[in-house]
């Protein structure tokens, strides 16, 4: 039914004037003719309006009009049926588009609304696999809290025993201190010691190659002497003088070993004193060394005055030319027994 505002007389007259100007009736020129009413109401009155006049389509004019004004109004009839049913097809075709949309727009709805559904399915299937993986999570964080009370109870038990280690640690570090302290004052009581025991031995060197030198310069003398007293005597003297000179250089010779065996076990102590500082436990096998070493500088030292004392012998020991010289009598012995003479503090010595 038509709204209130517009009446269908008004429609009627503004259709009325429409056609009085030869112009056909349409939505929007009926409403710029009253100038106002919806689009739905006129629409609905201009349908009402064209029902009517088809169904007055067969009714005879009224008697007494002029055949051609009835010609006229006949003619504007025809064309305004025209312009109706071109109107009506235009309303008819924008109606069937309107309705295809409204369908497309229905059928989108309901694919929608299915996409929806299908969504709000597959929702709830993952709200309860989430619900079931937050149960089953929740589960995993009580485990691992318990376990993470228990890791923290280990955990002040290792603190616990890494304190007492550390303290532990720290007492034996204050004993191995105190330990390498001892070790090295022992060391250094030992490199004493032996300083001492080379500078001993230095100096019986020292006095060995004085006596050697004493020993030289006697002979010397004596060479002189005998070359003095006889030719006989020189060219014997000469004979044992190189005699004594090579024994004197075989001397050197033993005496430029013993020094190289002593800068040896000088070398030796020294390593043996670097690697005391760094193993401890081979200080025994340090002092067995240093010990070996004092038996052969001892046992050189003996080898030495034995030497010493057979080149005094070979020094001093009357040869047989002396002896004839001797029974002869005159200025050779008083030349020969200087040298004895001579040699006896140094023997003493």
């Amino acid at each position: 039914m038509a709204r209130s505002g517009v009446q269908f007389e008004d429609v009627q007259r503004a259709i009325d004037d429409l056609m009085a100007r030869g112009e056909s009736p349409s939505v929007q020129k009926v409403r710029e003719v009253l100038g106002t009413g919806s689009f739905t109401t006129i629409s609905d009155h201009l349908r009402e309006w064209r029902t009517r006049r088809e169904e007055n389509r067969d009714v005879p004019p009224p008697r007494g009009m002029p055949g051609v004004l009835q010609e006229l109004a006949e003619g504007l009839w025809h064309k305004a049926q025209e312009s109706a049913n071109e109107t009506l097809a235009h309303y008819r075709e924008e109606a069937d588009r309107r309705v295809e949309e409204a369908e497309a727009r229905v059928a989108e709805a309901r694919r929608l609304a299915e996409d929806a559904q299908q969504r709000e399915s597959a929702l709830a299937t993952h709200l309860a696999s989430t619900e079931q993986r937050l149960e089953a999570r929740g589960t995993a964080l009580a485990r691992a809290e318990t376990q993470r009370e228990q890791l923290d109870e280990t955990f002040r038990r290792l603190e616990t025993r890494y304190a007492e280690q550390e303290g532990l640690l720290a007492r034996i570090r204050g004993e191995m201190a105190q330990q390498a302290v001892d070790h090295q004052q022992a060391v250094d009581v030992m490199e004493a010691r032996q300083r001492e025991r080379l500078v001993r031995e230095e100096q019986r060197h020292e006095s060995a190659e004085a006596r050697l030198m004493g020993l030289l310069d006697e002979a010397r003398q004596e060479r002189q002497a005998a070359e003095k007293s006889a030719a006989e005597r020189e060219k014997q003297s000469g004979v044992r003088l190189e005699r004594l000179e090579r024994q004197f250089i075989e001397a050197r010779g033993k005496l430029a070993e013993e020094e190289k065996r002593h800068r040896e076990v000088d070398w030796a102590r020294r390593q043996a004193e670097t690697l005391a500082d760094t193993r401890q436990h081979e200080q025994a096998l340090l002092q067995a060394r240093i010990d070996e070493q004092k038996h052969l500088l001892e046992e050189q030292a003996r080898r030495l005055r034995d030497l010493e004392q057979q080149l005094h012998r070979c020094l001093w020991q009357t040869p047989p030319a002396r002896e004839k010289a001797e029974e002869k009598g005159g200025d050779v012995d008083d030349d020969n027994q200087k040298g004895p003479a001579a040699a006896e503090p140094s023997e003493t010595s």
